[in-house]
């Protein structure tokens, strides 16, 4: 049976399943936008399940298995519509130096399979905390020392954004620009007093956020700015869990799709990317495998709007 537990209401919908199941079911056409992480074949294990996707046996099995969502997501994403896949260059398997292109990798299968390349944005990570985190000998000032030919840079994150080929029949409209921003840069005081100014050209404050969404580096990504997850952990057989940053799911949302519309994610984990569409009063819809990340997602979800969640201080711009 394609879903183990369901929770439904009027702003969210969210499926305890294996999301290739789950997906299998949806309508042609039916998500405006899909923004999501997919897992990393060989570098973290999130579950025991065999249908999990991280627990391919090799990177060509992996990608048979992702095709197979690709080809999904491509019939029921609207035409002229994104998906946004945050991804990064991962160590390659067995060794100390060295990456995987899986950022190309995934650029093959969305061309081929109906979507245009339409850029991507890299996620600025400070190299000491990815080195912490990894432990590659590559990064560490040791080996920079011992012989620099062995050293190099750390992979930032990457959000690459695919366009569904065809016309889009529903403009995502800004008619007075953005007047909320999601990151840790302080909005310049002066630029307040012009949210909602309807006139484009005299809106400084939208131009400001625009300029900053609009570059090819988002340096100022809240790294810690994430839903609550530790709950969800499962020591048995759990390696890794780190929720999409609540900065990166707002940008992608408020930046391609409209107020009312349907936001996809088919890796849910504890439910950022239906969090932060709810909050950007869009509709979410998510699937996750893992029992306990679905469940933590329901928490989470159940939150939204009481004292101290963690929309409370989403935005810089207040």
């Amino acid at each position: 049976m394609a879903v183990i537990d369901q929770t439904i209401t009027d702003q969210y919908a969210l499926y305890n399943g294996d999301c290739c199941e789950v997906m299998s079911l949806m309508p042609d056409r039916s998500v405006d936008l899909s923004v999501y992480s997919p897992p990393f074949c060989g570098l973290y294990n999130y579950s025991s399940d065999d249908r999990d996707m991280s627990n391919n046996a090799s990177y060509d099995q992996f990608f048979d298995h992702y095709e197979f969502l690709v080809k999904h997501m491509a019939r029921i994403t609207k035409p002229g519509r994104m998906t946004a896949v945050h991804c990064m260059d991962i160590p390659n398997p067995g060794q100390q130096t060295g990456y995987f292109d899986l950022p190309g990798r995934l650029y093959d299968l969305h061309v081929k399979h109906g979507f245009f390349f339409f850029g991507r944005v890299m996620i600025w990570k400070e190299p000491l905390r990815v080195a912490i985190r990894t432990r590659l000998k590559h990064l560490t000032h040791k080996q920079l020392c011992k012989d620099s030919c062995h050293s190099t840079v750390a992979a930032g994150d990457m959000l690459m954004i695919f366009k569904r080929r065809g016309v889009n029949e529903v403009p995502v409209d800004h008619p007075e620009g953005f007047s909320e921003y999601a990151g840790s840069a302080e909005v310049p005081v002066e630029l307040l007093e012009y949210r909602g100014t309807a006139v484009q050209q005299e809106n400084k404050l939208s131009q400001w956020i625009w300029r900053r969404y609009a570059s090819c580096i988002w340096d100022d990504i809240r790294i810690d700015r994430v839903l609550p997850y530790k709950a969800a952990k499962e020591p048995d057989d759990e390696k890794h869990v780190h929720p999409l940053q609540l900065d990166v799911i707002y940008r992608a949302v408020n930046l391609w799709s409209n107020p009312g519309e349907t936001v996809f994610t088919p890796f849910m984990g504890v439910g950022s990317e239906v969090y932060g569409s709810v909050v950007s009063g869009r509709k979410g819809l998510g699937i996750e495998l893992k029992t306990s990340y679905y469940k933590q997602a329901v928490r989470n979800l159940a939150d939204i709007g009481k004292p101290g969640a963690a929309e409370g201080d989403l935005f810089a711009a207040e």
